[in-house]
């Protein structure tokens, strides 16, 4: 406040009363920032509603009297159960209310014991992992390490126990014996089982008062800010925040391993899970994209060696080919020996070894997290940890058109009947089928739009003509990724309507059932041409004068070039582009928010108190859609690998991007959510189970039926391995009638395993044979060697086994009852106790709007 005071402009005398005065409102600017930063330290979480600035204005609301109604039972509810309560209001556009909640040790206590939460009993100093332990006896720098300061120690810990308080590690620290995570879980647990109307209706918890717009936020405040302290003070006088930005959400930090600790110890361990998920999963493309570039580069040497390349591109005129559509010309099978070239660099025998490598990665990468998973989920002490009573959700508690008494607790509880229930669940499954029907005629509609457009550039006559099927592949794939990125936001929200319809009771069961419809939708809609141009594109075109068609076009062939470089064509569109087109939404997001907060702060001329600036924050709105899009590209690295070696690398170069780009939202962008413990990364894990398995399959039959691996195989074997005439034992002649040209009587040459008259030849039904077999003994291979790691490879390493070991011996002997001497009986409160003193200078809200604190 002082920098705004110009004091050269004042004049030299200054009267006593305006001396006073001037006095007045320095000492005021100051003891609002000295207000300011005590509240805001001990100030557990906020609640915040707006108020229009005219009394007439809200009475004209209908729902203004019961808001408020309700908002000063809920607030009463929350004094009587020993919280403390300050009130700020800041007048702008209307009037934001702040109610500042704190709890005392004693209320802490109680539900800490509620909850069971876990606090230290020691301290655990073998805290290096076997990387590390590597490196050091090798005397070698590991350059992904950073020393960040200030790390959060790790504890043997146990559940809280009141009455064996003097045993726990801390406990004569009261101030900073429960973490501020811990602070925030306390304090949410009683917004959401505290009444403020009927319990029988469900009018309970902060979740349905949000839900219903009686309170616009409510949130725990971040600490302090991200900013370079100025002046410069040493770094351990750093806040956790600071820290995470400089060390974590930087560009700079790039390359080193991300404080997994300190997000866990500012975000909880739900949040720190997926980072710590995502950050293993990058580390893990790191040689898969190794080796997936030199398979890559590995074609580029094909490409000069090949020698059915070299037989086609001297080949001339030999081989006259049939016209690819009705009215195209015929042409000259060497016209395409630059794009042959090319595909050998996706079809070769590297891309056969990297599809098995990858499928094995799969299958040791998820094996591997699992043990990482439960590693991190010891360490952060949620290994046992069981959401036991998970609340009903507001809207369900809104809308359920009954009420039944708890088997559990004997409280009436809003129900919905589980027969309901199951025909809604029906319902939504014919309305997924309906939308997946959808995309299928979205497809059609895109290979339509494929054959008229290749025969309307041909018509033309223009330039284009000899690039007419190259140029509509690209094009209509550039429209499919349009058309998938549309239909994703449809069926998003159509998703939250139909699992909101359902009426699941829990949050939990909402969210994983939302999850599943969507992932079953995204899976349809982001993989369908792929498996299109893989599986079924070429395979039903008939021979020349016996053509399918569709619609009355006929049916697709696969380009000059072959399926597999289309496919890797469709890939690299589809999966940079949703990489590209997302990043840049989040960071125009971002801006623009950014921006939108620096025009409100302007207009509003706000202090800079700490509930005020986090107001303007985006709401965090969980980590689904984080998840998703990894889930998808997983997806795309894996079930299709074997089209595209690079796909690893560009998921690599996106999830380096990725990361920093969360840090920077969840540190500078997003208000500070609740912790949430949790012991791993939920149906997730099943989900990219389900993937790693499929992975198995499309790429055994993609090398089968798509690649030309097995019948360069079986021609090297059954005619000449230096593959000399492959080129022609590829290709079959046209009967009889058909000519390359009006004017020849030759006939024309077309990609098949048929004699003149169109029957199959006895080598296609041995190739058949050969190509089920590689598939039966490829996914048996793979299989067996994933189940062979799941068994070599324990789900709990050793290691954790130990300390888990050590953790409940410790926690036994803590908690024994004849331990220790204890004076007198020892009694567990059976009710919330009340808070008996109050922090200074502190006023009861009263029940109207003119109040100020109570605690």
């Amino acid at each position: 406040m002082f920098s705004e005071i110009d004091w050269m402009a004042l004049p030299k005398t200054i009267s006593p009363a305006a001396t006073v005065f001037l006095c007045v409102c320095v000492l005021k600017a100051s003891l609002i920032s000295l207000l300011s930063m005590l509240f805001s330290y001990w100030t557990d979480f906020v609640l915040v509603w707006e108020e229009p600035l005219s009394s007439q204005e809200e009475e004209r609301k209908g729902l203004g009297l019961t808001h408020k109604k309700w908002r000063m039972a809920f607030l009463n509810k929350l004094r009587d159960s020993g919280l403390c309560l300050q009130k700020e209001v800041l007048e702008v556009k209307t009037k934001i209310c702040f109610v500042l909640l704190s709890a005392p040790w004693n209320v802490l206590c109680y539900y800490a014991e509620e909850i069971t939460l876990r606090v230290p009993l020691q301290v655990n100093l073998n805290h290096t992992n076997w990387s590390a332990r590597v490196l050091s006896r090798l005397s070698l720098p590991n350059p992904m390490s950073q020393d960040v300061p200030n790390p959060p120690l790790d504890f043997h810990t146990c559940q809280f126990r009141n009455n064996k308080l003097q045993r726990f590690l801390g406990s004569d620290n009261k101030e900073k014996f429960f973490k501020t995570t811990q602070r925030h879980q306390v304090l949410y647990e009683i917004l959401a089982r505290t009444p403020y109307g009927s319990v029988t209706r469900g009018e309970v918890g902060i979740d349905r008062l949000l839900s219903e717009q009686v309170f616009t936020a409510g949130y725990p405040l971040h600490e302090g800010g991200f900013n370079m302290p100025t002046p410069p003070v040493p770094l351990k006088s750093w806040d956790l925040r600071e820290i995470l930005y400089f060390y974590w959400a930087t560009w700079s930090s790039w390359r080193h391993y991300q404080p997994l600790d300190h997000i866990r110890e500012y975000f909880g361990e739900k949040i720190a899970l997926y980072f710590a998920w995502l950050g293993f999963y990058t580390g893990w493309l790191l040689p898969a994209s190794l080796v997936g570039t030199v398979v890559f580069l590995f074609g580029f040497w094909l490409m000069a060696t090949d020698v059915p390349a070299k037989e086609l591109c001297d080949s001339g005129n030999s081989f006259p080919m049939c016209s690819l559509c009705h009215i195209c010309s015929d042409w000259n099978y060497s016209s395409i020996c630059l794009t042959y070239k090319a595909g050998i660099l996706f079809d070769n025998g590297g891309t056969v070894f990297f599809s098995v490598f990858m499928s094995l990665w799969a299958v040791t990468f998820l094996e591997y997290w699992k043990r990482t998973c439960l590693f991190l989920s010891h360490r952060w002490d949620c290994s046992e940890f069981q959401d036991i009573e998970e609340r009903p959700r507001p809207e369900f508690t809104a809308m359920a058109p009954m009420t039944m008494k708890s088997p559990v607790t004997g409280a009436e509880e809003p129900y919905f009947p589980e027969k309901q229930r199951l025909n809604r669940t029906m319902t939504g499954c014919m309305v997924i089928i309906l939308m997946v029907v959808v995309v299928l005629v979205f497809l059609m509609a895109i290979i339509l739009y494929r054959s008229i457009l290749t025969v309307f550039i041909y018509k033309s006559g223009g330039f284009l003509t000899g690039w007419a099927g190259r140029v509509a592949s690209i094009s209509s794939s550039v429209l499919n990724l349009i058309v998938i990125l549309l239909l994703s936001r449809v069926y998003m929200s159509l998703a939250h309507i139909l699992t909101r319809w359902e009426m699941h009771r829990t949050q939990s069961k909402y969210e994983d059932m939302f999850i599943l419809k969507v992932f079953i939708f995204q899976f349809i809609n982001f993989y369908s041409t792929p498996i299109y141009i893989a599986f079924f594109k070429g395979r039903f075109i008939g021979y020349p004068g016996n053509y399918q068609t569709l619609f009355g076009f006929r049916n697709e062939e696969c380009g000059p070039g072959g399926c597999l470089i289309e496919l890797a064509q469709e890939l690299l569109v589809i999966m940079v582009g949703k990489q590209l087109i997302n990043n840049t939404q989040e960071e125009v997001k971002e801006e623009g928010g950014e921006e939108e907060r620096r025009e409100d702060k302007q207009e509003e001329e706000q202090g800079d108190s700490p509930w005020e600036a986090d107001y303007q924050l985006l709401v965090y709105e969980g980590l689904f859609s984080e998840y998703l899009e990894m889930v998808i590209q997983f997806g795309f690295i894996t079930i299709f690998v074997a089209a595209c070696p690079l796909a690893p690398l560009f998921a690599l170069i996106n999830n380096w991007v990725e990361i920093r780009l969360d840090a920077q939202k969840f540190v500078t962008e997003y208000r500070r959510p609740v912790a949430e413990r949790a012991q791993d990364i939920g149906i997730w894990f099943p989900i990219l189970q389900f993937i790693s398995h499929i992975a198995v399959l499309t790429n055994a039959f993609l090398i089968a039926f798509t690649s030309s691996f097995l019948p360069r195989l079986y021609y090297g074997y059954t005619r000449d391995e230096t593959l000399t005439g492959y080129i022609n034992f590829t290709l079959a002649t046209s009967p009889g009638n058909i000519t390359a040209t009006a004017a020849s009587h030759t006939p024309c040459r077309y990609r098949s395993f048929r004699n003149a008259d169109g029957d199959y030849l006895p080598e296609y039904f041995h190739l058949l044979a050969i190509q089920m077999a590689f598939v039966i003994v490829f996914e048996h291979v793979v299989f067996s060697i994933g189940l062979l790691i799941d068994l070599v490879v324990p789900d709990v390493p050793e290691e954790v086994e130990l300390k888990m070991k050590r953790e409940h011996y410790m926690a036994k002997q803590a908690l024994a009852e004849n331990q220790v001497p204890v004076q007198g009986p020892v009694t567990i409160p059976s009710g919330p106790p009340q808070s008996v003193s109050s922090p200074p200078d502190l006023k009861v809200i009263p029940e109207e709007t003119s109040t100020s604190g109570s605690c």
